[in-house]
């Protein structure tokens, strides 16, 4: 059974940092291209960050210099490290895993940037 759990999110002020987590099962992790998408309300969900499984990065411009993607194949881990938070940044973030056949979606965590 596949699975992307998330963890991480929460409530933080303007110019703070979070870190998610999202812990993969049921599929062979390190072959696959990894992401985080987020979803602001009452708009469509965007990618903010990949990892493929090479480990080439590409980030939204949005949070270029500001967001570091990683993952840790041994422990089947990706990660988005987020510094210097805008309120503009709150939504729901999605895990996200796929390959040339096969995608899947975490259940996602709330980001919620305010003063």
């Amino acid at each position: 059974q596949v699975q992307l759990v998330e963890s991480g999110g929460g409530l933080v002020q303007p110019g703070g940092s979070l870190r998610l987590a999202c812990v993969a099962s049921g599929f062979a992790f390190s072959t696959y291209t990894l992401g985080w998408y987020r979803q602001a309300p009452g708009k469509q969900r965007d990618m903010a960050a990949r990892i493929s499984s090479y480990g080439r990065t590409n980030y939204a411009d949005s949070v270029k210099g500001r967001f570091t993607i990683s993952k840790d194949n041994a422990k089947s881990t990706v990660y988005l490290q987020m510094d210097s938070l805008k309120v503009e940044d709150t939504g729901v973030y999605y895990c996200y895993a796929e390959s040339i056949f096969y995608h899947y979606w975490g259940q996602g965590t709330q980001v919620t940037v305010s003063s």
